[in-house]
């Protein structure tokens, strides 16, 4: 395939998947690792991606990837992650699981608990919930982010005060590696931030490509954190940043 040809390729596998590496567009192209890094840097100097290790990302910083396409992103990692954090939940305590899908799939692993009194201001969550008997769920209300059944905004952060939970899973769109946890959307944000204040132990979920991505807007630091759950050693910045910060760091293993 000509050059011309393969670039706009890369850049859609790079939308879809959220990013892209060197090997695995020598595997789907059938050309040399040189061909590959050649279009790479070509993508990155016009400014269409942005060079990782390994690969590349597309550059933005202020519009997330689409929901279907984040449901797919890593999708067995996100159950790895899942099944890990609720090994760390009891049955009987309260718990808030806010928008992402890696939290959807925390949900789908809460079916075995009982006596859960589970807040979400994600709709596919209360959807997945819905028909556990043993379970009981509340949903905030908010805004519609039609894209992805997020609730947010004002009531969605007035429902939330009106709670003190034992425990929330939490999920972001990025990851800083000095520690900084990230979003897109500044209504979103300020619902993690109610949440984080009301909980007594906050637990962090995500694979290890929020540490390729970017986003503009700071949810919290790891200082209120407790627990990072991911499918992957962290880099080391990020690690020493956990360690400083007591915030204790679960590699979730591969089922």
């Amino acid at each position: 395939m000509v050059q011309t040809l393969r670039k706009p390729e890369i850049i859609e596998m790079a939308r879809r998947e959220g990013k892209v590496t060197v090997d695995m567009l020598v595997d789907h192209f059938g050309v040399t690792p040189q061909t590959i890094r050649r279009d790479l840097t070509e993508l990155a100097e016009s400014g269409q991606l942005e060079r990782v290790h390994g690969g590349a990302i597309l550059p933005s910083t202020t519009m997330n990837i689409g929901y279907i396409e984040r449901q797919e992103l890593n999708q067995p990692s996100k159950v790895d992650i899942a099944r890990e954090c609720v090994r760390h939940i009891p049955n009987d305590c309260s718990l808030f699981l806010n928008i992402g899908t890696t939290t959807e799939a925390v949900a789908s692993e809460l079916r075995r608990h009982t006596g859960l009194l589970v807040v979400t201001n994600n709709l596919n969550i209360a959807n997945k919930l819905a028909h556990e008997s043993s379970l009981e769920v509340v949903v905030t209300g908010g805004d519609l982010r039609r894209a992805d059944g997020g609730l947010v905004g004002a009531v969605a952060r007035e429902t939330v005060s009106r709670f003190r939970f034992d425990f929330a899973i939490i999920g972001c769109s990025a990851l800083h590696p000095g520690g900084d946890i990230l979003d897109f959307d500044t209504r979103e944000v300020g619902v993690s931030q109610a949440i984080i204040s009301r909980s007594d132990k906050v637990f962090l979920a995500a694979d290890n490509s929020k540490f390729d991505r970017k986003a503009p807007i700071k949810i919290a630091g790891l200082p209120e954190i407790d627990v990072f759950v991911t499918d992957k050693i962290p880099p080391t910045e990020f690690s020493d940043a956990c360690k400083g910060n007591d915030t204790q760091v679960i590699v979730a293993k591969n089922r």
